[in-house]
């Protein structure tokens, strides 16, 4: 599925084909909810690395733990995606950024709750699950097992 994403001043447009466009994942960490988490949390989604096509000069923030580059847009600091050489060939855009509709997933997971604030409120709905950090269920097995792969 193809995916047009931007930044709010629309300086920044990228596109990049993905597989796996349900946004079920709600990050908590520290680095999610501060760098792009207005509601206390960010969501990611996934895509191919080879594919993504940016127009536009982004920033990219290097945040101490993890090792995977955050791009935001200079000009408006919009959360666009991050790039991890653990997984060179994934990228990870936040949901927030994607301008085409995607899908509505059934169920979700918020992740990294040893993290969240007390603020932070968490929206459940039946069947959402809780971790205190990462599952082990990777985002393309979590979209392989229901059955929600997109070409």
């Amino acid at each position: 599925m193809k995916l047009n994403g931007s930044c709010h001043c629309r300086a920044v447009r990228f596109s990049l084909e993905s597989e796996t466009p349900y946004p079920y994942m709600h990050c908590y960490c520290s680095i999610c909810r501060k760098t792009a988490g207005g509601g206390g949390y960010a969501i990611n989604i996934m895509g191919k690395a080879d594919t993504l096509k940016a127009k536009g000069r982004t920033q990219i923030y290097r945040a101490m733990r993890g090792g995977g580059e955050r791009h935001f847009c200079p000009k408006c600091a919009s959360a666009l995606w991050v790039w991890d050489k653990r997984w060179p060939e994934w990228v990870y855009p936040f949901a927030s950024a994607i301008d085409t509709p995607l899908p509505r997933p059934r169920e979700r997971q918020h992740i990294f709750l040893e993290s969240k604030p007390a603020w932070a409120e968490l929206c459940l709905r039946e069947g959402d699950k809780r971790f205190r950090a990462y599952p082990r269920e990777a985002i393309i097995d979590w979209h392989r097992k229901r059955k929600l792969l997109r070409p």
